[in-house]
Order: C-alpha cells, then sequence, then structure tokens
C-alpha cells in the first residue's frame, strides 16, 4: 500500500471543507482524509485542549495531526448546542477561508437509557445537536452552494436508525432516543437532497459500522457479542471523501453503510496520515 500522504494537489484542491465532532474518532479521520486530497479543512468540537473532556482527543491534536503531514487546518472551538455558536462557526469558516464546498455533520452526544426514564433535558440535548445542529449548519451553508452551483453535505447516521426487529427479547440497551435522532437526520438527508438537486448540491447520509472510537468505548458497545463486527475507522473516512467529491448529479439521496458503498464504488480505503 502506498504511504499516505497529503496531495496539495488534490480533487479537493480548492475546497473548503467544515467538518462537526472532529476532535476525536471519527470526526478527526474524515477531517484527515479530506485534508489529504487537498481540502483545507475546518474543524469544530467542544474539546479543543486536554482536559475539556474525559475522553481522550483534541481539536489540537487533530490540528497538529494534518499540519505536520502538510495540511490546511483551521480550528474553531463550538458547542453546536447553541444557535448562535453554531452562525459563528459558519462566518468564521467563511471570513477565514472562504465559502464552505463541504459540510461533514458528525458532532453527537448521545445517552443510552430507556425511554421511561430518559430525562427531558437529555432528550432535548441530543435532539439538538444530532438533528438541529445539522439542519440549521445546512441552512447555513445552502445560500454560497446554491449561488456557487455546488455543494456536498454529508451526515454521519448509524445502523440504529433501523427499527428493531421482531421477535423481542432480552435486554435492550437504551437506545430509543438515539436511534429517533439518527432515523431523523436520514429523512432529512434525502428530502434536502430532492429539494437543492438542481442547485448541483449532494446530500447524503452514511452510516460507519462499529468504529472503535472513543466514544464506543465509553458507552461500552464492544463487548465478545459484537467485537467480530468492528470496523476499521478509514471505510467511513473514505466513505465520507467520496460522498463528498462525488458527481451531484448522481451520488446523491443516498443512506449508505461505508464498506457496502465502497465495495459498490469498487474502493478500497486510503491509510490515513
Amino acid at each position: 500500500m502506498p504511504q499516505p500522504r497529503i496531495n496539495p494537489e488534490g480533487p479537493l484542491k480548492g475546497r473548503i471543507a467544515l467538518v462537526t465532532g472532529a476532535s476525536r474518532g471519527i470526526g478527526e479521520a474524515i477531517a484527515v482524509r479530506l485534508a489529504m486530497e487537498g481540502a483545507r479543512v475546518a474543524v469544530s468540537a467542544r474539546t479543543a485542549e486536554e482536559g475539556e473532556s474525559r475522553l481522550p482527543g483534541t481539536l489540537n491534536d487533530t490540528i497538529a495531526r494534518i499540519r505536520a503531514a502538510g495540511g490546511d487546518a483551521l480550528l474553531i472551538k463550538a458547542d453546536l448546542a447553541q444557535a448562535s455558536e453554531r452562525e459563528r462557526l459558519v462566518a468564521e469558516t467563511r471570513d477565514a477561508l472562504g465559502d464552505i464546498d463541504i459540510l461533514v455533520n458528525n458532532a453527537a452526544i448521545t445517552y443510552f437509557a430507556p425511554v421511561a426514564d430518559f430525562s427531558d433535558k437529555r432528550f432535548g440535548l441530543m435532539m439538538e445537536v444530532q438533528v438541529h445542529a445539522p439542519f440549521h449548519l445546512s441552512q447555513l451553508v445552502l445560500p454560497a452552494m446554491k449561488a456557487n452551483h455546488r455543494g456536498w453535505i454529508v451526515n454521519i447516521s448509524s445502523g440504529a436508525g433501523i427499527h428493531p426487529a421482531q421477535p423481542y427479547g432480552g435486554r435492550a440497551i437504551g437506545g430509543t432516543v438515539y436511534g429517533m435522532c439518527k432515523a431523523a437526520l436520514e429523512r432529512f438527508s434525502t428530502g434536502l437532497a430532492s429539494e437543492v438537486y438542481a442547485d448541483g448540491i449532494a446530500v447524503n447520509a452514511v452510516s460507519p459500522g462499529l468504529v472503535a472510537t472513543p466514544g464506543v468505548a465509553v458507552h461500552g458497545l464492544i463487548t465478545e457479542a459484537t467485537k467480530d463486527r468492528v470496523q476499521p475507522i478509514e471505510f467511513i473516512a473514505e466513505a465520507v471523501y467520496r460522498l463528498a467529491s462525488g458527481d451531484p448529479a448522481t451520488l446523491t439521496g443516498r443512506v449508505a453503510y461505508a464498506e457496502p458503498l465502497l465495495k459498490e464504488l469498487g474502493l478500497t480505503p486510503s491509510a490515513l496520515v
């Protein structure tokens, strides 16, 4: 396999990308992958410095990784639960880098609990970050995308958006609200794709499968029963890159899973810098 590197003259040269939830895990990998193909990437999350989260990984780490390999990245700390912060994030990205060509809605905050025990505060926060924030950020970037007649929006979903299969039995892990958020995000993706198709804008949702990220670890989602389903993070990073660079006339309105999508397109994931 060729040594991974930043290619300043890559297919995304001249493109501006905004990736949310990019301090660690899937968001970090996506930001790195887009930068490898020449995109100038704005990375955002709530965690910029060590000690601001119980989980490992910060925006400074992501920025350092991209810049050390020769890429171009901008750090913007933001709390996507706040509308004013979302507006500031888009404005600062535009002011520093230019119009946003690629928006990747990856940020999430997740709690697992049965519906009977789910608090209003946690429900509201999950819906705000995982549903309203992608909706609002899309609204904020669409005017420039329409004016430029090009744009790519990729929403990160999950298999949790699929209805539970019957027969029911055993103990559920309390993922109903998480599944609601992802199902709403998928319906938003396909609906928006139909609305902006004539504007040359692609909108897709992609699910990563089970990936060994810090968030997955803290929720204990990798067990003896699920460990064989763990997928390398490179699969989702590659799938997002392809959805964020494909022809909006033909690759839009998809609710895809990373590995099957890559097989369909005849692609193998690139290693990350």
